[in-house]
């Protein structure tokens, strides 16, 4: 077993409460400042990460949903902002910042400007390939301290609290 890892500054926090309005409960204090802190390591990273090989948490999130379709790399713009969790208002943004970039393509239908799909390009797919290898080595790199049993425990915690919480479900969409 491994052994208890010392008092940080989100005991501290609690025991400020605690002294300061006795009988509310702070133990949320010990899980949630803990992930948003964590959280934030993890997304500092990844925005240096990112900005360092010349792409964006939204276009990312683009991609990385075309490229987790798999072939033929297509998806609608609906079901993209569903996947997303984004509006399509948002979708119809990122897939025409990738578009000008040669990242993806858009098929539209008629004489109108709407997509009826999008498809990662060949440029898409290479780019996004060599991001998700940096970015899934950084990651794995900052959870590297915590030993493999340790990490598949938290993995396996964090996706009940999610679950709990209404988060993504098996398909990835929030409420499923």
């Amino acid at each position: 077993m491994a052994a208890e890892p010392p008092p940080d500054g989100a005991d501290a926090i609690a025991d400020a409460w605690r002294r300061e309005l006795p009988g509310v409960p702070v133990e949320s204090i010990g899980v949630v400042t803990r992930i948003w802190w964590a959280a934030k390591v993890f997304g500092d990273e990844r925005r240096r990460l990112l900005a360092r090989l010349g792409v964006d948490v939204a276009t990312l999130d683009l991609l990385s949903t075309l490229r987790r379709a798999g072939v033929p790399y297509r998806m609608s713009p609906g079901d993209l902002a569903e996947a997303c969790m984004v509006t399509r208002g948002a979708i119809t943004q990122r897939v025409e910042r990738a578009a000008r970039a040669g990242l993806v393509e858009r098929t539209t239908s008629g004489s109108g400007y709407h997509a009826r799909a999008v498809s990662l390009t060949a440029a898409g797919h290479e780019l996004l390939d060599r991001v998700v290898a940096d970015l899934l080595a950084s990651e794995a790199r900052l959870i590297g301290h915590l030993a493999p049993e340790r990490r598949e425990q938290l993995a396996d915690l964090l996706r009940e609290l999610l679950g709990g919480l209404g988060g993504p479900s098996a398909t990835g969409q929030v409420g499923d």
